[in-house]
């Protein structure tokens, strides 16, 4: 490895980011300079031929940028460089160990998950741990494979969003979909098994591309056939049909946009495209050049695309037309503005963003002494170039939107309901039309109430907005054909933005948030227990802590649940962490469990909802206060006899709502004193029930 160290490693920027040329109205970038004065490269101890030097098959250079630590990227092209501090330092080209033994080191395809990085080399996954600074070839994947694909969550630890970063696809591009093998890694593609799509042998066509869009909670399959293109889901409701056909010319490369919002960018030299529900509609990108030329397509501007740059909200092209081309990525649709003529492209320059609103144009320079290549930047400000008055562009006639829960995440549990706040403040005389919209409806549905809340000190008028979501299943106002399946978790994400925004208001930002609709990893369910064995000073819980276990006589259980005495005494290994102290219960009085929910530590409500009561080693010494006919039974009762002779069921968590039949709304059952069973410490008898309650409301 080479390590760059004193002054050569500094960079000097030059301001204004555009300035203008001398003489006439053509535009230079002012490239950052590279200082190379008393430099010093320490180079680490390397023989020739240990590394294959890497290299990107496209003629068109190619920028990844981390969408969560901002100072990663990747850079394909001639040579692959891969930053740690934003291409701040010079760099040596990127090389794999030839222990490898990869063959020709071309690459295909790359992919930044979390932090490894996967690269697609001669037709096979290797893996690039830049923390640990190691490498190793993914296992599992048995046949060529020519791309990855995948996303990374932002957001927080939760469970929900690092399987988002978890999660690629590895498949082999224009290979027939009703034949090709497809791969798919939950362990940021360390190891692959098989994927089934299903129906995949029916399909017709080539495979463009399969993407976890993680904003609809569906698998996504691009088709190709005879120059249309199309995507197929893989669950309900959309598995059913298929997204419109589009326009499919030439190799689309697949940008899919940071923050699961479902925007997805196609592009190559002749197109551009644009989807902002995941594929289901793409269209091509409008082109504006001056304020009364406007072309429905790429083509028809008769443009060359050379490289293409995206965050969470804004688009930007670099042409091989020497033209930079810029537009929002709202809800609403936008069309490409042209830039006044800049001197921009080389063959080797990529488009990258650094921040909102914030462009650079990257371009690798050779060293004449050293191996290490520096790296001419070019920043734009697109705010400072939209003020041009050559460009006519509209001022923005919002002054303020925002909300506590932009770039945040949250948890909707079944029938739980997420309440959401913004402010909206439009400059004076203007009035804003707000846009509310979540990226897969089928499992989210939303209410929002817009009312005047006010005035700012200038007078101008506050707008509040209330926003209500819930479970679609749960509003009751979508047919079951639309809803996603109740039982499957999924997500969604939320985005408020102005539709009638103009393309200056860069730093108007919509406002976006996370919504896992499933379990929530906060809550749990807690048996009341005021009155236990330790209140009473019948157990120690040191002791239960210390390897306690008791012994269940054989007369008094049966491990099959069918009420016959076993062929010997069980021990049982008391699980103190799981199940606190034992709970008291008199004997002969009725007893039913009071559920309790608790969310981070604090009790939340008492739940009213249906439950089973198991009995998980087979007891029978309790008897039932009721009997069919008293619990007024509609039908005949359920047990564990006729349950467990039913096909396919397995131990006595076999018993479930669908199973349910007949079944009483309600027994009470009264606890026997279980006079058989010994403990292994101390002569004293422990009463003990031990229960599972399948909660059946998440």
């Amino acid at each position: 490895m080479l390590k760059l160290a004193g002054p050569r490693a500094a960079v000097r920027q030059l301001e204004p980011s555009l300035v203008a040329g001398s003489g006439d109205d053509e535009r230079q970038c002012a490239h950052t300079q590279t200082l190379e004065e008393g430099g010093v490269l320490c180079a680490a101890s390397r023989s020739p031929g240990d590394e294959d030097q890497l290299y990107f098959s496209s003629t068109r250079a190619h920028l990844i940028k981390h969408p969560c630590k901002k100072n990663i990227a990747l850079y394909l092209g001639r040579q692959i460089f891969f930053t740690r501090d934003d291409f701040k330092s010079s760099l040596l080209p990127l090389s794999i160990p030839a222990s490898m033994k990869v063959g020709t080191p071309e690459v295909t395809s790359a992919h930044i998950a979390d932090s490894v990085l996967l690269l697609v080399v001669n037709q096979k996954i290797y893996i690039y741990d830049y923390e640990a600074n190691s490498w190793n070839a993914s296992i599992g994947i048995e046949h060529p494979v020519s791309h990855v694909s995948g996303d990374n969550c932002c957001y927080s630890g939760h469970p929900f969003c690092v399987d988002i970063s978890n999660s690629v696809f590895a498949y082999l591009h224009g290979d027939q979909i009703s034949q090709t093998n497809v791969y798919f890694s939950n362990t940021q593609g360390y190891r692959f098994q098989k994927f089934a799509y299903e129906r995949q042998a029916e399909l017709v066509g080539s495979l463009g591309g399969i993407f976890y869009f993680h904003s609809l909670s569906q698998v996504g399959v691009l088709l190709i056939d005879q120059g249309k293109a199309r995507f197929g889901y893989s669950e309900h409701p959309l598995n059913s049909s298929f997204g419109l056909p589009f326009d499919y010319n030439g190799t689309l490369d697949i940008l899919i946009t940071p923050g699961q919002k479902g925007i997805l960018i196609f592009w190559f030299e002749k197109s551009l495209l644009v989807s902002r529900n995941s594929g289901q509609l793409v269209y091509p990108v409008h082109v504006k050049e001056g304020p009364n030329t406007l072309y429905s397509s790429i083509s028809e501007a008769n443009i060359t695309i050379h490289s293409v740059a995206a965050n969470e909200y804004e688009l930007a092209v670099l042409t091989q037309e020497n033209n930079l081309y810029y537009c929002s990525l709202g809800i609403l649709s936008s069309s490409l503005i042209k830039f006044a003529g800049q001197n921009l492209w080389s063959q080797e320059a990529a488009l990258m963003f650094t921040d909102v609103g914030r462009v650079e144009i990257l371009t690798p320079l050779p060293d004449s002494v050293f191996p290490a290549f520096d790296f001419q930047k070019c920043p734009v400000n697109i705010q400072a170039v939209l003020m041009d008055p050559q460009l006519q562009v509209d001022v923005c006639k919002a002054e303020l939107l925002q909300g506590e829960f932009d770039n945040k995440m949250y948890t909707i549990d079944m029938n739980s309901k997420l309440e959401l706040t913004a402010l909206m403040i439009p400059r004076p005389g203007m009035s804003l039309v707000p846009l509310v919209m979540v990226s897969n409806p089928h499992s989210l549905g939303l209410q929002a109430i817009i009312y005047e809340g006010g005035y700012t000190y200038d007078g101008n008028t506050k707008h509040r907005l209330n926003i209500s979501l819930r479970q679609q299943h749960h509003w009751g106002r979508a047919d079951p054909n639309f809803t996603s399946s109740i039982k499957r978790p999924t997500g969604s994400t939320i985005t408020l933005d102005i539709a009638n925004k103009e393309i200056s208001c860069v730093d108007l930002k919509p406002l976006t948030a996370l919504i896992s609709v499933g379990c929530d990893q906060e809550k749990k369910i807690v048996i009341q227990n005021e009155i236990s064995a330790c209140h009473k000073g019948i157990l120690d819980p040191v002791g239960l802590q210390d390897n306690y276990s008791y012994v269940i006589e054989k007369e008094a259980y049966d491990p099959n649940f069918q009420g016959q005495k076993a062929s010997e005494d069980l021990v049982v290994d008391y699980q103190y962490q799981k199940l606190g102290c034992p709970h008291l219960v008199y004997y002969n009085t009725p007893w039913k469990p009071v559920v309790e929910l608790w969310r981070e530590g604090k009790f939340q409500e008492v739940i009213k909802a249906e439950f089973v009561l198991l009995e998980v080693h087979g007891l029978f010494t309790y008897t039932y206060s009721l009997t069919a006919q008293t619990a007024l039974c509609r039908a005949q009762p359920q047990n564990w006899t006729t349950i467990m002779e039913n096909p396919g069921n397995k131990g006595p968590f076999a018993w479930n709502r669908e199973g349910r039949s007949g079944q009483p709304k309600e027994i009470q059952s009264s606890l026997c004193t279980w006079e058989n069973q010994r403990c292994h410490r101390g002569a004293q008898r422990l009463a003990k029930h031990k229960e599972l309650l399948e909660d059946k409301t998440t």
